[in-house]
């Protein structure tokens, strides 16, 4: 779990995320979620988050900044 935070932490300083341990998890689900992966499968996510940068950082970080404002 989470084993691709520490590649993005970049993404969450600019949206102003501090990640804690209470809240990895939350922000691990809304990221599975997002690129249509299941949870805990971390290595298919982090494939995922990768080419989704590489396509389109902004749009990506737009996408996760509206996933984490989600109640």
């Amino acid at each position: 779990m989470t084993c691709y935070f520490r590649h993005i932490s970049h993404i969450f300083e600019e949206l102003g995320i501090n990640v804690t341990a209470e809240k990895k998890r939350g922000i691990d689900i809304a990221i599975h979620e997002m690129v249509g992966v299941d949870y805990k499968n971390c290595s298919a996510a982090w494939k995922e988050v990768k080419k989704r940068l590489a396509e389109d950082e902004e749009r990506f970080i737009a996408s996760l900044r509206d996933a984490l404002a989600k109640p």
